[in-house]
């Protein structure tokens, strides 16, 4: 990972823009990225920015939320209880594919004489656009413009237009419009491939075997539609595309349709002045069983639709679900116009990536490519519903509903595991465990206590007590069930019996299958608080909810005392010696790895060293510690917090993007100022500079997920701790100002950064009360709060050099060294 202090980019190439990500001059060697970045989506379904004429490209990709193919894992050595089921998403039918003939020659970007070139993601718009003029080898000038839209309103279409006009001269031209099955076809061409050779557990695997096996293709008109079925999910897909011609010039048409594609090949004798002009809309269906005759038939409704509608139509409507989305969501930094672009890109592909999940979850990569083979993982709950709960409730309600969807599975996972309640799974897109490597996978069992987290915030910030009485609660009982079975009590040294919990991996992976490990067991405290207090309220406020528990759950009252007893008695681990929080019981008996000395040729270090060579030392993939001292802060106080952040942080590789958003924002709360701005570039840039080397495969939507986190928690200080708002700004030095919109049971709340004041004031809903710095206030519709400030918290020297440890002496008379493991990699 490349660590960043300023802006990154090539400003010629990608110049700066309040609203759009533009691109002004092409290149074939950051294909993967930059197909990445130009991605469109709606969170149901994602297109990657492939060339509409096909060539070049690093991978066509066009994705479905949660369509997959499964097959059996073949473990080298097989054990009870381990995952069986593997499960990748599918490359569904490409339609974007509008090859280009002008005098026969195909236009081709990477060889193509461009006069001018550019292209841009609109996130006001919702729409990708290219512009050029191509000089073609016979010397003629040819305008072509399109724009590629997936619509928000209406998740399974997508709109195309394409507009080519000679500038001088005639030449026959001809477009292709096409759709194709690559995942079983891939490309016909060889192109530039900017993948590195090598191992990257990070990346999807390929299918030995045919995937979408054809089941129905047809043509009528301009209309063609092709089905398919996935030959071990039996999931079913139906793709439908319709075509708008129109031009002055004399032209052809042929339409035509093959199991594995459908084409529409238009042949104009073009003349100068006289433009031609193709729109084209494709629906999109899927299903786990229902046959593809009828999801095509559910096409056919859709495209019947635009038809009589119009583009215009759902363009309209594209730009009002934007407004309305940026009216929530928007984060706007004063006099930083290359951060705001770049704040935004990141808000943008949360909107495409989850606003229509519509309870299919949010995996790691979304929709915007195939990386970690399309799973679902923790990330969701802990990085992006938060900022879900605070500009887009409904949509977080949605992707919890995900989890309630999947509790049988999680059941029986935990009866797998000799364990009560319900256990979700690590890595996932039907319910299933998909994780072959269970020590990094199924042992990181915080999982249940971040998916209690999500479900605890959500209600403390909306107030959805329906969906918390109906849904909640039985995800709250059944994990609070598991922990208070997988725990165990033992009499401590001081006489004060524990709750222990062993043999579990936290979220940093390069430390695993530990006891105690500190993430873990505060965040089961927070699980098991949460459930209790929960069911007590509803026992209180919704009897019959509480009676249909008892029923349904079988819930009884010695469980609810008995998880209140486990937190209670949980064990947070403290070293006097040290004065921090162990990572786990092992943690400090290991030696320091020496991050600061690594050669950057070994990084990322799974990459370069065998799992059991990083577990042997005290080195960290990702924040750990430091994250549960921002998810449970009021659990801390300020000096713990230091400590462990001035421990933990020299020893963190950051080899996770997910790391970077969590120490800005804890460097940012203790005073480490000028590192909290540093890593927030870090997290701001990882995909639009590819500081991780694998942009290629996908947006890291947690990623974007935190950047808002660390503007809305870490320089806008607020906290919602048990549901109470509360603000300790940190405004950079080199801000001038920072505001952002939050939703709060019902009303929307505007917060307004300065260095000298902080400002509220209620846009609409009710009052909101809220506190600064301990001091509670109530802010009332139409009137502004404004409340001063003394200063924006303290500011430290950055860490430098070596850990600060090294050298001192342990309990047993050990000196503390930090050393890099020697490799005989060649």
């Amino acid at each position: 990972m490349r660590e960043v202090s300023a802006d990154p980019l090539n400003r010629s190439r990608f110049p700066i823009e309040d609203w759009r990500l533009v691109e002004t001059e092409y290149s074939h060697r950051d294909l993967g990225t930059t197909e990445t970045l130009f991605t469109v989506g709606n969170g149901f379904l994602g297109m990657r920015g492939n060339p509409e004429e096909g060539r070049d490209c690093y991978a066509h990709g066009t994705f479905i939320n949660g369509f997959h193919e499964t097959w059996r894992i073949q473990h080298a050595e097989e054990a009870f209880g381990f995952a069986q089921t593997g499960q990748t998403i599918i490359n569904v039918p490409d339609t974007k594919l509008m090859k280009i003939y002008v005098d026969s020659e195909p236009l081709t970007l990477s060889v193509a004489d461009l006069e001018r070139y550019e292209r841009a993601l609109d996130m006001r718009q919702g729409r990708l656009t290219r512009s050029l003029v191509w000089r073609t080898p016979a010397g003629k000038r040819v305008r072509i413009d399109t724009t590629r839209m997936v619509s928000f309103t209406d998740r399974s279409i997508a709109l195309y237009e394409l507009e080519i006009e000679l500038l001088d001269g005639n030449a026959p031209v001809v477009i292709s419009s096409q759709i194709v099955n690559r995942q079983d076809g891939g490309s016909e061409y060889r192109t530039p491939d900017d993948n590195p050779a090598g191992f990257d557990p990070r990346r999807a695997n390929g299918f030995a075997w045919r995937v979408l096996e054809p089941q129905f293709n047809t043509a009528s008109g301009n209309r063609m539609a092709l089905g398919f079925r996935a030959a071990n999910s039996g999931m079913t897909i139906g793709v439908a595309v319709d075509h708008y011609f129109e031009t002055e010039n004399t032209y052809g048409v042929a339409s035509s349709t093959e199991p594995d594609r459908g084409k529409a090949v238009f042949t104009v004798e073009a003349e100068p002045g006289k433009p031609i002009r193709l729109r084209k809309a494709v629906a999109y269906h899927v299903s786990r069983s229902v046959p593809a005759r009828e999801l095509i038939d559910r096409c056919r409704r859709n495209l019947d639709r635009v038809r009589d509608l119009g583009f215009e139509h759902f363009q309209r409507l594209q730009r009002e679900w934007l407004d309305d989305y940026w009216e929530n969501a928007d984060v706007v930094i004063e006099g930083q116009p290359a951060i705001q672009q770049a704040v935004r890109w990141c808000l943008f592909q949360l909107a495409q990536n989850a606003a229509r999940s519509d309870q299919l979850g949010v995996a790691a990569k979304g929709v915007s490519g195939s990386g970690y083979e399309g799973h679902y993982f923790w990330d969701t709950e802990i990085y992006l519903v938060p900022f879900l709960i605070y500009t887009m409730p409904n949509v977080a309600r949605n992707v919890l509903r995900y989890r309630v969807n999947l509790l049988p599975q999680a059941r029986e996972r935990a009866a797998v595991l000799s364990m009560k309640g319900a256990l979700f799974p690590w890595r996932t897109i039907n319910g299933e465990e998909a994780s072959a490597y269970y020590a990094a996978g199924t042992a990181q069992f915080h999982i249940d206590a971040d998916v209690a987290f999500a479900v605890t915030k959500y209600g403390w910030a909306t107030g959805d007590t329906q969906f918390l009485h109906r849904d909640g609660a039985a995800v709250m009982v059944e994990t609070a069930r598991m922990w208070a079975d997988l725990g165990f009590w033992r009499r401590g040294a001081s006489g004060r019996d524990e709750f222990h919990i062993h043999g579990v991996t936290g979220p940093d992976e390069y430390t695993a299958v530990v006891n105690n490990n500190m993430f873990t067991n505060v965040m089961a405290r927070a699980n098991l608080r949460n459930a209790a207090a929960l069911m007590r309220d509803i026992r209180r406020d919704d009897p019959d909810a509480y009676a249909r528990l008892e029923e349904t759950l079988n819930l009884r009252e010695e469980e609810i005392v008995e998880w209140e007893r486990c937190a209670e008695g949980m064990l947070v681990l403290y070293d006097e010696t040290l004065g921090i929080h162990p990572q786990d019981e092992k943690f400090l008996q290991s030696e320091l790895w020496d991050v600061e000395h690594t050669p950057d040729n070994k990084r990322p270090l799974l990459l370069h060293y065998h799992p059991l060579v990083i577990y042997r030392f005290q080195v960290l993939k990702q924040a750990d510690v430091v994250l549960a001292l921002f998810l449970q802060g009021d659990q801390f106080s300020a000096q713990e917090k230091r400590a462990d952040f001035e421990y933990y942080d020299p020893i963190t590789t950051g080899d996770s993007t997910l790391s970077s958003v969590v120490q800005s924002l804890i460097a940012a709360e203790v005073g480490y100022q000028d590192m909290a701005m540093n890593y927030f570039l870090t997290g701001l840039y990882v995909d639009l500079a590819d500081l991780h080397a694998n942009a290629r495969d996908g947006v890291h939507i947690a990623s974007t997920g935190g950047v808002w986190n660390a503007l809305v928690h870490g320089f806008g200080g607020m906290r919602d701790h048990g549901g109470h708002l509360s603000f300790d700004p940190r405004l950079p030095e080199q801000w001038r100002s920072l505001s952002y919109r939050l939703q709060y049971r019902g009303s929307r709340l505007q917060v307004g950064l300065e260095k000298e004041r902080i400002t509220f004031e209620v846009v609409d809903g009710q009052p909101v009360t809220l506190s600064v710095r301990g001091e509670e206030f109530t802010v009332a519709p139409g009137a502004r709060v404004a409340v001063p400030l003394a200063d924006q918290g303290p500011r430290l020297k950055s860490l430098e050099g070596s850990h600060p440890v090294i050298g001192k002496v342990r309990d047993d008379g050990s000196v503390i060294q930090a050393v890099v493991p020697e490799s005989t990699e060649s």
